[in-house]
């Protein structure tokens, strides 16, 4: 029994996303009281008061004072700017070599994969148990974007490199080795079953903003008559660091 990438896989796609934002304005007016009541009427003065005021003697002549010179206002501090976002963690691109997942036991070899005339991504030879394909018209694992890597999950002569990977969990290790000496470490973030004739495309194969892995094989039930799996079962994981081989 053989395996392979779901049935109609179309090439990678991309994805975009947009938001869009609204703003609201409140307004609030206050309402100041009436005119305040004037002084009460000064009471008449006696005619024998008056007769003998006396006026007040003139003084000097005295200029107006000029008004102060308002301060200047105190400089406002320059807010701090934000820290730029940090770039991706990515490599160049390079060629798988091998793969360990130490945690189902896989230490496999790389093949490189293509499509069929269908547009079909043809799987790994039938006759290895214990090979991996990697679709060589993608990235490579590590590099920017999803890397496509798949495996049998059994053959006509027994269990298979991928027998195990539905059995991985979120934060299990993954790891490539790369022609350029390096090995590529990845982190799994979850671990998915999706039919065949459902397949989501854009989840699995859209453009990413980081370097991301996807790891694929057969699953759910054996369908004697199609001779197939009727499920695909995904790994979804991201670039966590690299080393020197």
């Amino acid at each position: 029994m053989t395996d392979g990438p779901a049935s109609g896989m179309p090439k990678l796609l991309s994805v975009g996303l947009g938001a869009a934002a609204m703003g609201l304005l409140m307004i609030y007016n206050s309402v100041s009281g009436g005119p305040a009541a004037g002084p009460p009427a000064s009471q008449a003065v006696p005619p024998a008061v008056a007769a003998i005021t006396v006026p007040t003697p003139a003084g000097p002549a005295t200029a107006p004072e000029e008004p102060a010179a308002p301060a200047a206002p105190a400089p406002v501090p320059a807010e701090p700017a934000e820290p730029a976002a940090p770039a991706p963690l990515a490599l160049t691109p390079a060629k798988p070599t091998r793969l360990r997942i130490p945690q189902i036991g896989v230490d496999a070899p790389f093949t490189e994969l293509t499509l069929d005339p269908a547009g079909q991504l043809n799987p790994p030879p039938p006759d290895d148990k214990n090979l991996v394909g990697w679709y060589r018209e993608g990235v490579s694992p590590g590099e920017l974007g999803a890397a496509v890597v798949a495996g049998h999950v059994d053959t006509t002569t027994g269990p298979a490199v991928f027998l195990m990977l539905s059995k991985l969990r979120p934060g299990s290790r993954v790891e490539v080795s790369r022609a350029d000496g390096t090995i590529a470490v990845f982190a799994v973030d979850s671990v998915e079953s999706f039919a065949k004739d459902a397949f989501p495309d854009q989840k699995v194969y859209g453009s990413t903003p980081d370097a991301q892995l996807r790891l694929i094989t057969c699953g759910g039930t054996y369908d004697k008559s199609r001779k197939d799996y009727l499920n695909n079962v995904v790994v979804f994981a991201h670039l966590e660091s690299s080393h020197p081989a």
